[in-house]
């Protein structure tokens, strides 16, 4: 277990819902407490915590989260009240339905989830909304982008550990044919390896890229296409690698440079506190010298800045 949120062995959740009604109640909203409260909790605990409240006071906590806070902070507080799927079939929908299309969001998710995980996400968005995943893929993008997203949104990557030696050769001799030896690129050929293949096999692709190639599959990537392609393929070769090191460089873009992007901030924070934020702080800093908790310091300010500390966990 890599998370910096990991719960409470023992709760009663009668006591915190009371304690987040104390917190909203009359004038003024102690903001303290709500961060202490919810990220000592994990997110199966805050679950429970929005039942009791409901069933004990009669309101609906998120509703009122909603009205008394605001802003990225809100936002943050909102995300960390949901069900972890729920939370990326939502993110999913704002980065389709919103103003614009957040193909960022998209590549994100898709390539980063797990089979299991984005089964999850399947079901739960047909629920949610009634019409899949895929038809909102397909209505929100185009060409061969497009396909990539599907593909990833199938779920069906070879999750096996069997590498077949002679068969990772020739994958990465089809990937040379198919983009550095030929004028133009054949995209389909990099979908099908790099959407379907299991990781094991991949890492020995891309090994045996570099040997035929004389490059690295990235940088190919990088000459041979651009756009959204562009960046969903190098998102699946970054998670195959270092999953955790491919949020680090997430959340080193979000903030580095003027302004922030919020919207990746939350979502990184918020996604990978129970699952990964360790390694990915180790590879931050690794990566960038800086660590996590600082740039945040730097970057963020008020309760926001707060919360996410609290999701990023200790300095190191």
């Amino acid at each position: 277990m890599h998370a910096t949120i990991k719960g409470v062995s023992s709760f009663s959740a009668e006591q915190e819902a009371q304690a987040l009604r104390k917190a909203m109640k009359g004038f003024g909203t102690d903001e303290d407490a709500i961060i202490e409260i919810l990220t000592k909790l994990n997110v199966s605990q805050r679950q429970q915590v929005l039942i009791t409240y409901k069933s004990s006071i009669g309101r609906d906590l998120i509703d009122d989260l909603k009205s008394e806070l605001s802003g990225n902070f809100e936002r943050v507080i909102v995300g960390m009240m949901t069900p972890t799927t729920m939370y990326d079939v939502h993110e999913l929908r704002r980065a389709m339905k919103g103003a614009g299309t957040d193909e960022g969001c998209l590549i994100e998710i898709l390539a980063s989830r797990t089979n299991e995980e984005i089964r999850r996400i399947n079901e739960n968005y047909k629920c949610q909304y009634g019409c899949t995943l895929e038809e909102d893929i397909v209505s929100d993008t185009s060409s061969m982008f497009r396909r990539v997203l599907v593909s990833l949104a199938t779920g069906n990557r070879d999750e096996g550990t069997y590498v077949d030696a002679a068969l990772a050769q020739q994958d990465a001799q089809c990937l040379y044919e198919a983009g550095e030896k030929k004028w133009g690129t054949d995209e389909v050929q990099f979908m099908a390896i790099l959407c379907t293949r299991n990781r094991p096999h991949l890492l020995r692709v891309f090994d045996a890229y570099r040997g035929i190639a004389n490059k690295d599959i990235t940088d190919s990537i990088k000459s041979e296409m651009s756009g959204d392609l562009e960046d969903a393929l190098l998102a699946v070769v970054k998670c195959m690698r270092n999953k955790p090191a491919y949020f680090a460089e997430r959340l080193y873009k979000s903030m580095k440079g003027l302004g922030t992007d919020d919207n990746t901030l939350i979502r990184v924070m918020v996604s990978r506190s129970e699952i990964d934020m360790l390694d990915i702080r180790r590879e931050f800093l690794t990566m960038y010298g800086k660590s996590l908790h600082s740039f945040i310091k730097g970057d963020c300010s008020g309760d926001y800045r707060k919360v996410l500390l609290r999701l990023c966990g200790g300095e190191d």
